[in-house]
């Protein structure tokens, strides 16, 4: 912002200069030729009249030389005086026989000689130097003309001269205007700065400090107290939507065990046409309590927002898969792996494990027996000409029943459970699974995959290298402990 005022500040400037000194510089060079030619004229003229005095009183042939040598010394330039047939009388410089005789042939010389009342002021070339040349008739009788020529050099160093100090004077304005626009753009835009930070803070998931409302303009006043007000509002709603969150799934799972206890207990008191009926109530007393788990999680994810680092998700899938692998076998489903070499990703805490944890136990459920179940790691370039793969693919593929188009897009919809769905599910495991990809800077998705069930895709931005000395912070089982798992 600050180089968008102070460009604005310059372009305004150098527009109002170039309309101010390109027409003055103009100006001036015409009024100083103008005043040469109005010069150089009455220099003619007072000479045309000295020699035409001379010339009644018979003393041209002793005064007029020295007059004529005196007026080209004072001008700078050279006088010529010749008679009414065009010879020459007298010369402020020596002329060879040709160039006498070539006087009475000068343009301005004839038009003098036919009795001009005005001065005739012409550019002439003369040895390759440009002169302004000025002819005038001696009295009216036309009893001769005076030839005066100014070399031009003298004008065009002035003109020159002027032009220097036009340039000079508007360099010194525009550095002027540079220093005070750059303290008017610092002035004005920091609090647009102030604004700024605060907008990331918010945005990163922290809390805004309160900008300064006393700085800037009114309306960036205005704006920095409207900013204050809004973020200080929507830190008092996350606030109450995670005390919320907390304070009711902490409330549940005490009552919530209570409940399972009794249930347990009522089993040797109850008749064989009652036992489904308490098996089911069991049930969905489990089901209630990891829901209950899955929304203490999502309210710690939100609350306890880490910061990501660098992950091996090659580790973390294998160390899963040595998990998940007997309960599995108990199922008679295959749990196949094929690493590959995704390379470490960059991911919050846990995250990675959640997500294979919810993303299995899914699979899991909806895979029948003498199926596989596979997890593959795929490095994913944002094109073709990317050196290093942007992305790492996670993919977990079942051959279960599948969904619809329809059904994967509201999938990770909180509470959501397809239809014919198996019974236990709460709901909540692909929406923590894809709060957890967003929170690692990632994305999750579902696709139709070739053998007819499920691809879970989770998509995590891929480090660009190892830390220093080649270590993962921390075993897989130790960042495993940082965040509860939730089984859905």
């Amino acid at each position: 912002m600050t180089r968008r005022i102070l460009l604005s500040y310059l372009t305004l400037a150098v527009l109002v200069l170039l309309c101010l000194e390109i027409p003055l510089g103009f100006v001036y060079s015409r009024g100083e030729r103008e005043r040469v030619v109005g010069a150089a004229r009455d220099e003619a003229e007072s000479v045309s009249a000295y020699a035409a005095l001379a010339l009644e009183t018979g003393r041209a042939e002793r005064d007029l030389p020295q007059r004529v040598v005196h007026c080209a010394a004072r001008i700078g330039g050279k006088v010529v005086v010749v008679d009414g047939t065009g010879a020459l009388l007298a010369s402020s410089h020596p002329l060879s026989e040709g160039a006498s005789a070539a006087l009475a042939s000068r343009p301005g010389i004839v038009a003098a000689l036919r009795g001009a009342s005005t001065a005739d002021a012409r550019t002439s070339t003369i040895g390759g130097v440009e002169y302004l040349s000025v002819a005038a008739p001696m009295g009216h009788g036309a009893q001769g003309a005076v030839w005066l020529t100014v070399p031009t050099r003298m004008v065009h160093e002035r003109v020159h001269h002027v032009w220097l100090l036009l340039a000079l004077g508007g360099l010194g304005v525009l550095t002027a205007v540079v220093l005070v626009g750059f303290g008017i753009a610092r002035w004005t835009g920091r609090p647009i700065r102030e604004l700024e930070r605060a907008t990331h803070e918010l945005a990163d998931g922290g809390r805004a400090t309160p900008v300064a409302v006393t700085k800037g303009p009114p309306e960036v006043r205005s704006l920095a107290a409207a900013f204050n007000r809004t973020a200080a509002r929507l830190a008092h709603l996350l606030d109450a939507q995670r005390a919320f969150a907390g304070e009711a799934s902490h409330q549940l799972k005490t009552p919530l065990a209570a409940l399972r206890l009794r249930l347990e207990n009522l089993e040797p008191s109850v008749s064989a046409r009652g036992r489904g009926s308490l098996t089911a109530a069991v049930t969905e007393t489990d089901r209630l309590a990891r829901m209950v788990e899955g929304l203490l999680a999502m309210a710690r994810l939100e609350e306890h927002a880490a910061t990501r680092g660098l992950v091996d998700v090659g580790e973390v899938c294998a160390e899963r898969h040595r998990t998940w692998l007997p309960l599995y076998g108990r199922q008679g489903v295959s749990l196949v792996l094929f690493a590959g070499s995704g390379g470490p990703v960059l991911a919050l805490p846990g995250a990675v494990e959640q997500i294979l944890d919810n993303l299995l136990s899914n699979a899991l459920r909806a895979s029948p027996a003498g199926s596989t179940v596979t997890v593959e790691l795929r490095p994913y370039a944002p094109s073709r000409r990317a050196l290093r793969p942007g992305w790492v693919d996670l993919h977990v593929t079942d051959e279960g029943r599948g969904m619809t188009a329809d059904e994967r897009a509201r999938a990770f919809d909180r509470f959501w459970r397809a239809p014919g769905a198996p019974k236990g599910g709460t709901g909540l495991g692909l929406a923590l699974v894809q709060r957890l990809a967003h929170a690692s800077g990632g994305e999750a998705s579902l696709r139709a995959a070739a053998t007819g069930g499920l691809d879970a895709v989770v998509r995590l931005p891929s480090a660009q290298g190892p830390p220093a000395g080649g270590q993962f912070p921390g075993r897989a089982s130790e960042r495993r402990r940082e965040t509860p798992v939730v089984r859905a």
